[in-house]
């Protein structure tokens, strides 16, 4: 029997490692943390029956005491409430399945208390892999990728010398808008956007993979996840979406992991780790799929991808501001107040008016993306 809490737990990866539980049977729920879905979160509490919650705001705390009243929980609110949850003593692993630089705080303070951490949230090491890595070191800490791309490098470096990697190989399906056109972007709309080819997502998630934005997130993640510099980490469009990402060795080898695209398999990989549990659900089928294809990026239409890599090799703050930046574009975007390419120009924006800070603390990070939402909302 594990131990874990889980932060974020209403939405996709949270609501699908609570499916993972279900499942298995051999997982314990001590705590849960969520946004405003109050409904969805007290079925949760019904169900898995942690001692510990935690909800943001005050007034979705009072909804959720009363609608809990008969249970015996603990409701805890704010930054203070997840730093709670994420460092009971029972907990052994945190799922970081919360969206946003909020997850810093409370992964810093899990890994200082010897939690294994099964990330999910990309803003932790996009922002502070400076901080987060080596003191997950410090402490004797494994930070296990959900990521399906992150855990397809992860599974591919089983019992390799990763001083012997080549190259790291990061897949993307290309998004909804594969082959199109600036000018055919100018004027896409919010439903075809969430129309993802294969995944089924976040709407945040779902608007970054369009935008190849969330290719460039995995590949700064990567960066700081296994040790490999930006050179030596490409992104390829293979549409199908059963090779989830590869690895490339100094011999000429190259490791890959394929599957369905469930992400199931990634959370209870990193849940059981290094174990290996039935999974239900569909398999892969090569003589259906008949065919799986490649194809290089189009950085001239998809920006996401350079601007991440340039933001990334700048360092310092300014992954903070390209994350920031496209956070708030992207949530513009989804209430139709600007259009799709719009979130290119707000990232270029802000990075262009960003003053590097090299090596910043949490709080610098934090009031670097402050800044950066004022100045979006300044000129937008």
């Amino acid at each position: 029997m594990k131990t874990i809490a889980v932060l974020g737990s209403t939405g996709s990866i949270g609501t699908q490692t609570l499916e993972v539980a279900r499942a298995n049977g051999d997982l314990k729920i001590a705590a849960l943390a969520a946004g405003r879905n109050i409904k969805l979160l007290e079925q949760q509490i019904r169900e898995f029956s942690p001692r510990m919650v935690a909800v943001w705001e005050e007034e979705s705390a009072k909804e959720l005491k009363t609608a809990v009243a008969d249970l015996d929980v603990k409701i805890v609110t704010g930054m203070e409430g997840l730093i709670e949850i994420s460092t009971l003593p029972e907990v052994e692993i945190l799922v970081t399945a919360i969206v946003g630089m909020i997850g810093i705080r409370p992964t810093i303070a899990a890994i200082k208390a010897g939690k294994n951490i099964a990330l999910a949230n990309k803003e932790t090491l996009v922002t502070a892999g400076h901080i987060i890595m080596p003191l997950a070191k410090e402490c004797g800490v494994k930070i296990l990728p959900v990521d399906s791309e992150h855990s397809a490098i992860f599974q591919s470096l089983n019992g390799e010398n990763p001083d012997r990697i080549a190259k790291l190989l990061i897949t993307a399906s290309g998004g909804p808008f594969r082959g199109r056109t600036a000018e055919e972007l100018a004027n896409v709309r919010v439903e075809d956007a969430l129309k993802h080819p294969n995944w089924a997502m976040g709407q945040k998630i779902t608007i970054d993979s369009a935008t190849l934005v969330n290719k460039g997130l995995e590949v700064m993640e990567a960066k700081w996840l296994f040790g490999v510099d930006l050179d030596r980490i490409e992104v390829v469009v293979q549409p199908q979406s059963v090779i989830h990402s590869m690895v490339e060795f100094s011999d000429g080898a190259i490791i890959a992991e394929l599957g369905t695209p469930d992400m199931k398999l990634p959370i209870q990989y990193a849940l059981y780790y290094p174990d290996r549990r039935f999974l239900g659900g569909e398999r892969l089928d090569f003589a259906k799929l008949g065919q799986i294809t490649f194809e290089k990026p189009d950085t001239e239409v998809f920006l996401g991808l350079p601007l991440a890599y340039q933001a990334s090799r700048a360092g310092g703050s300014m992954p903070t501001v390209f994350n920031a930046a496209n956070e708030r574009a992207v949530s513009k975007f989804l209430h139709r107040q600007i259009s799709f390419t719009d979130i290119y120009r707000i990232i270029i924006e802000c990075m262009e008016a960003h003053q590097i800070i090299r090596d910043p603390s949490v709080d610098e990070i934090l009031a670097a993306e402050q800044a950066t939402y004022e100045l979006i909302e300044s000129r937008w």
